[in-house]
């Protein structure tokens, strides 16, 4: 039988990224695939770079009405309000398996129309590695746009707030962008900021570290994290000394806080801290190690502000998609990992892969008791 895989257009604001290129859909195609592609124009890749691959296009939005068997494949979360039942398979990044605000009624809506929720992020082989994850270039867009958030700072004051965020065409426009700022920043501050990344050792962190080098940041300003270093337990006093904090860590289990308000608002030590950028963006978990903000930011409205005097101003960046910063590198890096489990779905009964995915669905469901 075709395995038939349908490519939704992504709905979130200011989302280009895909969860399948024009090049992946080709070899899915070339391995006897169907596949279905939404036609949409915020994506980074044209609906013109997906013809004469071999995939239809269809209508924005039409997903609903893809055949029963099709996959429903996408990455972020699926239209608000809309609460009807889900009676496909789909692929997605659903943040909704650790407990994350509004997890019930995500999951109920599978279960009334007797669908499956194969998460992208719980995809993982034999050893229990994830087989694509973005984790690499978030860690990079979050470490370019805190350094952003600093050099605005230090240029405009505490006002005006942290503008919208642009996507870039490619990783060298963005580096060119930020050094730029760095440039006039440290003419006004005199020394470049100090850097602290938090779980510097996943693929989140090596990406937050590697754009801090690419920008210009010495290595003396750079200090990296991982287990070693904080195995004791939180929280930590030193994350105040550094002027940025980048948070990359994947929460799985609950853990001490590295940083509370309480820390943040103490007189006893100077704090240098004012930009924090969490990657992680477990704000709604319930053992959130950052619990210093509730929420998300976004592209459009990037920081939230901590009331957390004395001064300096503490700027929170908490943005749940920062590698649609580049989308176009993202989204390849990604598809390529991607691509050996979706030709996997051909013989989904022997995949591991899909295996797990669906046995740790069925486990959700029943943990919330629907």
């Amino acid at each position: 039988m075709t395995v038939h895989i349908w490519v939704r257009a992504e709905t979130k604001h200011q989302e280009h990224r895909t969860a399948l290129t024009p090049n992946a859909a080709k070899q899915l195609v070339d391995a006897g695939f169907t596949v279905s592609v939404e036609r949409c124009t915020e994506r980074i890749f044209n609906d013109a770079d997906y013809e004469g691959t071999g995939v239809t296009m269809v209508p924005h939005g039409t997903w609903r009405t893809a055949p029963a068997d099709a996959y429903i494949l996408g990455l972020k979360e699926l239209p608000e309000n809309d609460d009807s039942a889900l009676p496909h398979a789909h692929i997605m990044f659903a943040h909704c398996f650790k407990g994350q605000a509004g997890w019930r009624e995500v999951l109920d809506r599978f279960k009334r129309g007797n669908g499956t929720l194969l998460d992208l992020e719980f995809l993982v082989d034999e050893r229990g590695r994830r087989v694509a994850a973005f984790g690499y270039h978030a860690g990079y867009a979050g470490s370019a746009v805190g350094l952003d958030l600093w050099c605005h700072k230090i240029l405009n004051g505490e006002e005006p707030v942290f503008p919208a965020i642009n996507h870039f065409n490619n990783d060298q426009d963005l580096i060119k962008h930020i050094k730029a700022r760095l440039a006039l920043a440290v003419a006004k501050f005199g020394r470049l900021p100090r850097v602290m990344v938090m779980g510097a050792l996943g693929r989140c962190g090596g990406g937050a570290g590697d754009f801090a080098r690419d920008a210009g940041i010495p290595a003396e300003n750079i200090i990296q994290w991982d287990l070693a270093e904080t195995k004791a337990g939180g929280p930590f006093a030193e994350i105040l000394a550094h002027d940025i904090f980048v948070n990359c860590i994947y929460l799985s289990t609950p853990i001490p806080p590295f940083v509370t308000l309480e820390m943040c608002k103490s007189v006893e030590k100077p704090r240098g801290l004012s930009v924090l950028v969490d990657v992680s963006c477990d704000a709604t978990n319930p053992h959130n190690p950052i619990p210093v903000y509730y929420g998300a930011t976004t592209f459009v409205d990037p920081v939230i502000r901590v009331d957390c005097a004395p001064a300096p101003r503490l700027d929170v960046v908490a943005i749940d998609h920062l590698p649609s910063l580049l989308p176009r590198e993202s989204s390849e890096a990604f598809c390529k990992d991607l691509l050996p489990s979706l030709l996997a779905l051909k013989n989904r009964a022997d995949s591991q892969v899909w295996g797990k995915a669906e046995k740790l669905f069925h486990a959700k469901v029943d943990e919330a008791k629907l």
